[in-house]
């Protein structure tokens, strides 16, 4: 492996309000594309881009992640941000594993909406510089668009970005909590143990 790195791990990360079916096979598409060693799945403490009123307590945003990947060996819940105090900064998440193990390259896992947005992030000089960006194509967009964006980050940040040729799942968890609070199922929308916490919790009524 190149310079000097003796792991690949991907990172997933957000604020799985609640976890549901397109992460898990964004994540295990990015882990088979990359040919990573695993993947973090992290959810997010604090969130300086969402309105806190608007999601569950991280205790219960952990317990849904945990139950969506605990038949997956190659996915490992990490609690580096919901550990921290204050706001989640991806620069920062990323700065403190980078110092923890200097020897593995962080694959950054995110959907193609995400891309377009990451140069309003707090330091995405610091983000790019830390990492590869793993990004799904969203269907129906451009490939031109897409294309543009990579260059020009590329070019600013001098970003390494991968473009996976797998479709995004076009899974929201928005669209999952105004389905369970109309009363509607969510089957095969989220994993069935994530399904029943939910239900024994209460959540997103």
């Amino acid at each position: 492996m190149d310079k000097g790195y003796s792991k690949k791990i991907g990172i997933l990360g957000g604020t799985f309000n609640p976890i549901h079916t397109g992460h898990m096979i964004l994540a295990q598409n990015a882990l088979e594309y990359c040919s990573l060693d695993k993947v973090l799945i992290m959810p997010s403490g604090c969130s300086y881009l969402k309105d806190p009123s608007m999601i569950v307590d991280k205790r219960h945003r952990i317990e849904m992640a945990r139950l969506a990947i605990e038949d997956n060996e190659a996915f490992e819940l990490s609690l580096i941000e919901t550990d921290r105090p204050g706001n989640s900064y991806t620069y920062e998440t990323l700065e403190i594993l980078c110092e923890q193990d200097p020897h593995v390259r962080y694959h950054y896992i995110i959907g193609e909406d995400t891309l377009f947005g990451m140069e309003s992030w707090r330091y995405p000089e610091r983000i790019f510089s830390k990492c590869t960006v793993v990004c799904a194509q969203r269907e129906g967009r451009s490939d031109d668009l897409l294309d543009e964006k990579v260059r020009y980050l590329k070019e600013k940040f001098d970003a390494d970005i991968v473009i996976m040729d797998v479709p995004e799942v076009a899974i929201s968890s928005s669209m999952i909590r105004k389905l369970l609070a109309e009363g509607k199922s969510c089957r095969y929308y989220i994993d069935d143990k994530v399904a029943a916490y939910i239900k024994d919790n209460g959540l997103y009524r």
